[in-house]
């Protein structure tokens, strides 16, 4: 910290301007900072950032444009929440998913809002596809009359960290579109961030476009079900049946879980997912504990709350998945040169962080931490999210989950997920589990029951179209059905085995195409089989069949769509572009979705 001497001496400001503009500043809050700090670069460049005094004269749009891009919904609650906010003081706003907005008629928006999620490695969401590409293009306009600000949504964990946000950010900036704050860029942990940067842009807007005694939300969104339940307030149900589904000999711990909403009135559709709260294994917070001497006792403030260390490291905090930033803190704080040097490289700290927990980290290298600064450090749990493997015209109060144990061995010790593992071992048939629905508009079954599909889902990626089936059996559809399903042995790891097999003998599931890898000696994946049919597969596509992927991002999901477009190019005769197009036209008529982490 530089002392005050320091700080005359290094600054173009007299003593009396430093002290009027520490006094100034010295209560903003990160994201007030962050603005001012843009204000005044803009002021001493001459550039065209917007000043926003709250009293300014309203421009002649009264309109308060906000679009999100939204994957599984957390994009959309913001932007509705924000629309509402926006709406109780007295402003006009036309809420819209990016999917419903024609990316031309962006030249007639005066204010815009983004909040926007980031998909797979860097990637805009489904519904924001259109939109993306369009501001990135040649055809894009001069946007100098708009006026604009972006939250993005992310996790840090991923390399391209909020990437779609960046983007939007960017190319309006091209575009010559005046920043009104700084783009706030979140972490999964959005929540705080979200509100901070709602609070402060309806502000700065309502100096702009003024108040309107007759304030409405135009095209608020009604898609998917509504609940009286959410992430913030979730249902508190009963785990009625935790089974494994995989053999003896198997190297996984697959389970089928059912749990039980009755009288909750929560109701989904094939393609939502089913977010999990889950509370720490006590011998992982008490191993934690003992390793850095801190007594559970210790009283820490925590999302506002004064609760002891370990009620924190229970319930409120993240230990079994390790942050990028906790790692850079305990490098820091520990000063292993091991630490240090893999805090150089984002890469190599990612692949750290994915298989060390939190205290694997901390037993490599000691450092003295007080129960405080050990809070502060991590970050707030956060549910997480299952594709739901059933359908309500099935299995009415019920909810079917197909949950992958997460396990692994570090330092001769067994490290366990904190929701597969809860779900698994810790919590008993009949306890209680808090949960909620997160809605999916971005992986859906065609409207039109005779419309055939197809159906990628190797491993617990199997579990939305067990939902699909369920779904199109209960309302007698016709279409075909193809299935695509892989493991690693036939013996130990298909997956609803005896379903499937029922459904091949009802008709109702037209075609199914096995890999397994570990069942000879050349490996074969789904995209093996999916390259062997490709002339089946085409036909499909041509005769209107909507295509699904649901799994691994990494290295599956990657490996189909390369397969995919191979087939595209060969049986449809098209070069390597025209290929691209034909399927980001199937994407854009949303007859390519993908479902995958």
């Amino acid at each position: 910290m530089l002392s005050e001497q320091q700080d005359l001496s290094q600054s173009m400001l007299n003593s009396e301007q430093l002290s009027s503009l520490k006094n100034a500043v010295g209560n903003y809050s990160p994201l007030q900072l962050a603005w001012a700090s843009g204000y005044l670069a803009a002021k001493a460049e001459g550039s065209s950032v917007a000043v926003l005094p709250t009293a300014s004269k309203p421009l002649a749009s009264s309109t308060l444009t906000i679009l999100f891009g939204s994957q599984t919904g957390n994009a959309k609650g913001v932007a509705t929440k924000l629309a509402a906010q926006a709406k109780a003081q007295g402003l006009t706003v036309d809420l819209k998913s990016m999917g419903e907005f024609k990316p031309k008629s962006i030249k007639n928006v005066s204010h815009l809002l983004i909040v926007a999620s980031t998909n797979g490695e860097g990637e805009a969401p489904d519904d924001a596809v259109a939109l993306h590409e369009f501001l990135s293009s040649k055809k894009a306009p001069s946007l100098k009359h708009l006026h604009y600000s972006v939250l993005a949504l992310g996790d840090t964990s991923y390399e391209y960290f909020c990437q779609t946000g960046k983007d939007f950010d960017e190319y309006l900036n091209k575009l010559g579109a005046i920043q009104i704050l700084p783009r706030v860029d979140c972490d999964v942990d959005y929540e705080e961030s979200a509100s901070e940067w709602s609070e402060t842009i309806i502000e700065q807007t309502k100096g702009m476009l003024g108040n309107s005694q007759a304030a409405e939300i135009i095209n608020l969104p009604t898609a998917g079900a509504t609940s009286l339940y959410s992430k913030q307030q979730p249902f508190t149900a009963e785990l009625g049946l935790s089974q494994k589904i995989t053999g003896r000999e198997s190297s996984k711990d697959v389970r089928h879980i059912e749990i039980d909403l009755l009288d909750s009135g929560i109701t989904y559709q094939p393609g939502d997912a089913l977010g999990v709260w889950f509370e720490n294994e006590s011998l992982l917070v008490n191993e934690l504990l003992s390793v850095l001497g801190i007594c559970d006792d210790e009283v820490v403030h925590v999302n506002k709350e004064t609760v002891t260390i370990k009620e924190a490291l229970t319930s409120q905090l993240e230990i079994t998945q390790t942050n990028i930033n906790f790692i850079e803190f305990w490098a820091n704080k520990s000063q292993a040169a091991a630490l240090l040097s893999l805090a150089k490289d984002k890469n190599s700290l990612r692949q750290y962080a994915s298989t060390h927990q939190v205290i694997d980290v901390v037993s490599s290298a000691p450092a003295n931490v007080t129960a405080q600064e050990l809070a502060d450090s991590l970050r707030k749990i956060t549910p997480r999210l299952y594709s739901i493997a059933s359908s309500q015209l099935e299995v009415e109060d019920e909810v079917h989950l197909t949950v992958g144990v997460v396990e692994y061995e570090n330092n001769n010790k067994i490290r366990t997920g904190g929701a597969s593992g809860f779900l698994a071992n810790r919590l008993e048939e009949g306890a209680q589990v808090k949960v909620f629905v997160e809605h999916n508009d971005n992986f859906r079954l065609p409207e039109n029951n005779d419309t055939p599909i197809i159906m990628i889902g190797p491993g617990t990626g199997i579990a939305p179209f067990r939902a699909f089936l369920q779904e199109r059996e209960a309302q007698n559809a016709v279409g075909d059905n193809w299935l695509f399903f892989g493991d690693q042995t036939y013996t130990q790891d298909f997956l609803y085995q005896v379903e499937w097999q029922g459904y091949v003998k009802s008709g109702l599931l037209t075609r199914i195409d096995l890999a397994f890898s570990r069942d000879q000696t050349e490996k074969i994946y789904v995209q093996d089989r999916l390259k062997e049919h490709g002339k089946s597969v085409f036909e499909w596509l041509e005769r209107g069949a909507y295509l699904y992927i649901c799994g691994d991002m990494n290295r599956m999901a990657k490996d189909v769509e390369q397969v995919l477009l191979g087939i595209i190019e060969t049986e449809g005769g098209m070069s390597s572009s025209q290929a691209q197009d034909y399927l980001k036209v199937l994407r854009s008529a949303k007859r390519y979705q993908k479902d995958v982490y």
